[in-house]
């Protein structure tokens, strides 16, 4: 039945998270999504196989891309500036690190993302008409993501779990 404690233990909400950037710090974003990775497929087949259909096997790990909204504030140009840094595969690459929040603020699951650097950046929208908030969005490139739970971001780095290496 629908609003039922489970076991004890209730799923914790999504709308209290922190990201924080390497370089940069701690920033304020309205939404992060992407927050996937997924093995790619490798379809193989004998040709002495007698059986007629191929094999599937796991590849290489391939990480998605993670896309942020933030308001557009003042003389807010950080993005925009590390952005223009690209030059033919020279960029600053930074660790964004995404935190998911209990009650009291203690991170509970935690993402880090190895590598880091940003791919697209979005301009908001402007409408004469509108009553919305200005938010830019910011997709990030990365090449290696790993999770933690709240417990193992106070570990030290060699005693923590990758989930993908």
């Amino acid at each position: 039945m629908a609003g039922e404690l489970q076991d004890g233990i209730w799923p914790h909400p999504k709308f209290f998270f922190s990201v924080e950037i390497g370089g940069v710090g701690k920033m304020s974003f309205q939404e992060v999504s992407g927050l996937d990775t997924e093995a790619e497929l490798i379809e193989y087949r004998a040709g002495s196989n007698k059986v007629r259909s191929q094999i599937k096997m796991p590849g290489m790990i391939k990480p998605g891309n993670v896309t942020m909204k933030k308001g557009v504030f003042v003389n807010d140009n950080k993005f925009w500036d590390w952005f223009k840094q690209i030059k033919l595969n020279v960029i600053e690459r930074q660790t964004l690190t995404i935190s998911l929040l209990d009650e009291a603020g203690s991170p509970t699951r935690v993402w880090k993302l190895a590598n880091a650097w940003p791919t697209k950046i979005t301009g908001t929208d402007l409408k004469a008409e509108g009553n919305e908030v200005a938010i830019e969005t910011i997709e990030f490139a990365y090449e290696r993501l790993t999770i933690e739970n709240g417990d193992d971001a106070t570990r030290t780095p060699s005693a923590r779990t990758p989930a993908h290496d």
